[in-house]
């Protein structure tokens, strides 16, 4: 027999790869339907015992505070889809958050306000870019490294002083209390930045290639990926909207210190393993990371309306944090184990 026939013998037929996809593509799927289902069944235990969570201000407050979780989970995943990790995004958020707040405090618009949160953030996300990408340092050191830096920036700017509510123009607090049709605008402008992603990553062949990094760099970079600018520009993205979390914290809160969402870099990378991003990388979707996000604040104030002690909130993240990356890791060998299978009798 002839090589190129033995090649074309062990080779996986077209229909088996698109079998495959189609596989991977149903079970994280299932995924984000498991989210949901577990997601209502909280609402309809914790309203059945205090009715007024599902009250109107109940909901709204669940919505709000899901808004900037949820805006830095969609960025987190663009880099953890690359099979990377960016830890700065809580101390971003505090640096942005609190000099745009000094801007608009002494008379700067909310807009130019909102674009120097987000030049903020874009810096920061070009710096772990640049190192991760083009120096090739671990981007587990890279961001802890700039989370410190950029904390120590955010104290020296602040020098102790605390922005505050009184300060700032109403047009910028009418935008983190306001609605439309009852909808806070905080969370509507997070939902039109998570169909804007999500679209791009599931339907343009550059977002595809977001995916491809994380399944195998070393495959993609021989298929002629674009390695290197893929995952800056992951990183660009994530601190991007990182620094809109920044505006957004401000108007939600009005009073803002140096070191605002301090640890929310954690809470953040907890909503998208719980949301189906695998944490090494290639797999899931923005709309399963934000809906870790709501499940997570929806559980945060499960709690509170229950009256349990807060710490129960952080054992509850472990514990879900633990439970997603254990079903990652058997679903992963699931169906590698199923795609040998039909690869072999293709």
């Amino acid at each position: 027999m002839s090589a190129p026939a033995a090649r074309a013998e062990t080779r996986p037929s077209a229909s088996a790869t698109r079998s495959g996809r189609g596989l991977v593509d149903l079970v994280f799927r299932a995924r984000e339907l498991s989210l949901v289902v577990a997601l209502a069944v909280l609402v309809a235990v914790t309203a059945g015992v205090n009715g007024t969570f599902l009250s109107g201000q109940g909901i709204e407050d669940i919505l709000l505070n899901t808004a900037i979780l949820a805006l830095l989970a969609v960025g987190q995943s663009m880099v953890v889809i690359t099979r990377n990790l960016d830890l700065s995004v809580g101390s971003v958020v505090g640096l942005a958050a609190f000099v745009t707040g000094d801007l608009l405090a002494r008379g700067g618009g909310v807009v130019t306000g909102a674009l120097l949160g987000v030049a903020i953030g874009a810096a920061c996300g070009l710096l772990n870019g640049l190192l991760v990408s083009f120096c090739r340092v671990p981007a587990l050191v890279v961001t802890l490294g700039t989370l410190y830096v950029i904390q120590g920036v955010d104290h020296y700017v602040a020098h102790g002083r605390q922005i505050n509510a009184v300060d700032l123009p109403p047009a910028l607090l009418a935008l983190g209390n306001g609605s439309v049709l009852g909808v806070p605008y905080l969370p509507l402008g997070t939902l039109v930045i998570m169909l804007v992603i999500g679209y791009y990553l599931r339907s343009y062949p550059s977002g595809r290639e977001f995916y491809a990094i994380g399944s195998s760099p070393e495959a993609a970079r021989l298929a002629g990926v674009p390695v290197r600018r893929r995952v800056l520009a992951g990183y660009l993205v994530s601190g991007c909207l990182a620094g809109l979390a920044g505006v957004f914290w401000l108007a939600r809160f009005g009073t803002v210190v140096a070191d605002s969402a301090h640890g929310w870099e954690l809470l953040v990378v907890s909503a998208v393993v719980v949301g189906g991003v695998a944490i090494t990388g290639g797999v899931g979707s923005v709309y399963g990371a934000a809906l870790g996000a709501l499940l997570l604040t929806t559980i945060g104030s499960a709690l509170v309306v229950l009256r349990v002690n807060p710490f129960w909130q952080q054992a509850v993240t472990g514990a879900l944090l633990l439970l997603a990356i254990s079903v990652d890791r058997a679903l992963a060998l699931r169906v590698a184990r199923l795609l040998r299978n039909r690869s072999r009798h293709g």
